[in-house]
């Protein structure tokens, strides 16, 4: 994966503007006195640069870090929409459930305690009843995830014909989940003549193809880098082993206070270590993509509510999670993308506030902490792959097995057979038998010995030394190919006997046994129809599925 960082030549970061307060956007009554119910009275860098492009329905494409208020810089210009155009819809797609539900809260929170019209959240691992009883109720805004917004327009329960606003969140999230499907497919239920607002934390060039695929002529904007940490964000490192790996991760703990967040890379390792920390007596929930909603909302409530000091939890909740008392970040495992670090350790130090973040290193994972590094600060020198300890390979890629494995170099072949070795230039046979009147081995089984063809008196070809054969024919009376020591009479010779008996029994033509005593009487002709029924048997007794033919029927 390209270490990189995107660069778009063509894009110059909009100055910053001398706005202070949200007084200059001219909004209506109801969004100021929620924004001052929220506590917010200045727009942020990335809120001053696009509500005013966003008011005026211009499409934008956004680009900024993560924790500096895209979610307000969206939903306002959204709600200055709707308040003015009656008939008009509006439709928000989020990659994750979590990220749209705060999408959800924050509208509630605009919205105010007596809302003017209804919302609906369209989100996988939810009850479709409880979604269908949402739509019939007709909300104007629709906040959900791709996949489940495709699945009721496949049912024919959600209309967009009158959707005039499309925001895409986290479009570069929704990309790397493999979202662009969904997206071609609820592309062509929208009405043509919307607007379009695109939101992400970073520009790759497969967000540039997007973005023209979607937007028109749209406003590009730039504010601070993409690929930097937020200011406040203490960074560390902490160069260990696998086997020391949770035992610093403990001491680490006990030595921090506040809410903890713990990144993993697997769903059974997340659910694995949030029970090892259990066992320390550590209060500790995890969340992962295989868990009910309820069981992730339940999680992420009792963490924002303080109920749960550590929260265990993979890349699901590494976009988005607004959680503002997240005072330390851990990777335990570092990120597969480069990225998507910038991501995880965005969860703290959010809205201005301070925080810290520390990386667990292996010996295994220089190569990603590598390309992290790059990313981050390019031109970078790249550090030693050996660093703490563990096998070095000379800078190239480890494609054997772990300890204890095969070695090709002289190492120990632990549990398995000692295979032969080719033949060396020195002529040496390595112990394999060798042909009489020949300097080379033989090629055959270890340890045999084999006589010259023809040599052995009366045997045929390839016979082991050591054995007596009887070349065919050469047994008294007996025929091709029966090995000496048997005796077999030739056919026809039996008295009485038919063709292909063995000597020594006697067998009787077919209809004479009525003439010998113990014998079995001859079998009675039939005397039916042309076609004997299913099931029949001559001897008198009922057999198979037609039981109710019997003899003489």
């Amino acid at each position: 994966m390209s270490s990189v960082p995107n660069q778009q030549p063509d894009q110059q970061p909009l100055p910053k503007l001398p706005i202070e307060t949200f007084d200059s956007f001219a909004l209506p009554e109801s969004l100021v006195l929620a924004l001052k119910e929220m506590g917010i009275s200045c727009p942020t860098p990335i809120q001053a640069a696009t509500i005013a492009l966003c008011i005026e329905g211009k499409d934008v494409m956004a680009s900024a870090q993560t924790g500096t208020g895209k979610t307000l810089a969206y939903t306002l210009p959204l709600m200055v929409r709707l308040l003015a155009s009656p008939n008009s819809n509006a439709l928000v797609l989020a990659p994750t459930r979590e990220l749209a539900a705060q999408v959800r809260d924050t509208l509630r929170l605009l919205l105010g305690r007596r809302p003017a019209f209804n919302m609906a959240l369209l989100i996988g691992g939810e009850s479709m009843g409880k979604q269908f009883a949402q739509l019939k109720g007709r909300p104007r805004i629709i906040v959900g995830t791709p996949g489940r917004i495709c699945d009721h327009l496949t049912r024919g329960s959600l209309s967009l014909k009158h959707t005039g606003f499309l925001v895409v969140d986290e479009a570069d999230r929704m990309l790397d989940m493999g979202f662009s499907v969904q997206l071609d497919r609820i592309a062509p239920y929208l009405s043509k003549e919307r607007q379009t607002l695109m939101f992400s934390a970073t520009l790759p060039a497969n967000i540039i193809k997007l973005s023209q695929k979607y937007l028109q002529d749209p406003e590009r904007v730039s504010v601070d880098s993409t690929t930097k940490a937020a200011p406040k964000i203490k960074q560390e490192i902490i160069r260990t082993t696998a086997g020391e790996k949770f035992p610093n991760l403990l001491r680490e703990l006990n030595e921090r206070e506040g809410s903890v967040i713990i990144f993993v890379k697997t769903k059974r390792g997340a659910d694995q270590l949030a029970e090892k920390l259990r066992r320390q007596d550590l209060s500790a929930d995890s969340i992962h993509g295989d868990l009910k909603q309820r069981q992730r909302d339940r999680a992420i409530l009792h963490f924002r509510n303080s109920k749960t000091k550590i929260m265990v939890a993979t890349d699901v909740a590494a976009r988005g999670l607004d959680i503002p008392h997240i005072r330390h970040v851990i990777n335990y495992d570092l990120p597969q993308c480069p990225e998507d670090y910038i991501h995880r350790i965005g969860r703290t130090a959010r809205a201005g506030t301070e925080g810290n973040a520390l990386c667990l290193i292996c010996p295994d994972d220089n190569a990603k902490w590598n390309a992290i590094n790059r990313l981050m600060n390019p031109g970078a020198p790249k550090e030693p792959a050996n660093q703490g300890g563990g096998r070095s390979n000379q800078g190239r890629p480890y494609k054997g097995r772990s300890n204890g494995a095969r070695s090709n170099n002289g190492g120990a072949n632990q549990g398995r057979p000692d295979f032969p070795r080719k033949k060396e230039s020195s002529g040496k046979s390595w112990g394999q038998p060798r042909r009489e009147g020949s300097d080379q081995p033989s090629g055959n089984s270890f340890g045999r010995t084999w006589e010259p063809r023809g040599e052995s008196s009366g045997s045929s070809d390839r016979k082991p030394a050591g054995k007596t054969w009887q070349s065919r024919g050469e047994s008294s009376g007996s025929s091709d190919r029966k090995p000496a020591g048997k005796t077999w009479q030739p056919r026809g010779e039996s008295s009485g006997s038919s063709d292909r008996k063995p000597a020594g029994k006697t067998w009787q033509p077919r209809g004479e046994s009525s003439a010998q005593p113990g014998g079995q009487p001859p079998r009675k002709p039939w005397s039916g129809p042309k076609n004997k029924p299913s099931g029949f048997n001559p001897s008198g007794t009922t057999r198979g599925p037609n039981k109710r033919f019997s003899r003489g029927a």
